[in-house]
């Protein structure tokens, strides 16, 4: 028999975040560790578990698994809350506005700009002249 669970993909910037709920102990694992040693820095976990509470669940109920690729600390953080976030919803769509209210069902679309030909960067342009 086949365990059932619920998938969300979440992404930020270069990050890329496949989320797996299902009901169980409490266990949350990232990449094969311990959620609490992937995420070390302080409140992002907390960030990463406030769809939970917008839902008003308690996240002792399920099993998380998390799979978690590119970009940085930050965008990792935020990809796993809006898949978080998606996954819930599918388990229940009840839960909808309540995961809107919270803006974590909007995907973060800002990413770094490109450097456009004839500028140093994306935007700064080199020192005018005039002779």
């Amino acid at each position: 028999m086949s365990v059932q669970y619920y998938e969300g993909i979440g992404r930020r910037k270069a990050s890329t975040a496949r989320v797996r709920i299902m009901s169980g102990s409490g266990l949350f694992q990232v990449n094969d560790k311990e959620g609490e040693q992937y995420f070390t820095r302080l409140g992002d976990l907390d960030d990463i578990f406030a769809p939970f509470s917008a839902a008003g669940q308690d996240r002792g109920q399920y099993d998380i698994t998390v799979i978690v690729k590119g970009g940085g600390v930050t965008g990792q953080t935020d990809a796993v809350q809006l898949g978080m976030a998606r996954a819930l919803v599918k388990m229940n769509p009840d839960w909808v506005p309540a995961m809107r209210k919270g803006g974590y069902l909007t995907r973060d679309p800002r990413v770094k700009e490109r450097k456009k030909p004839g500028l140093k960067g994306a935007r700064k342009a080199p020192t005018y002249t005039k002779r």
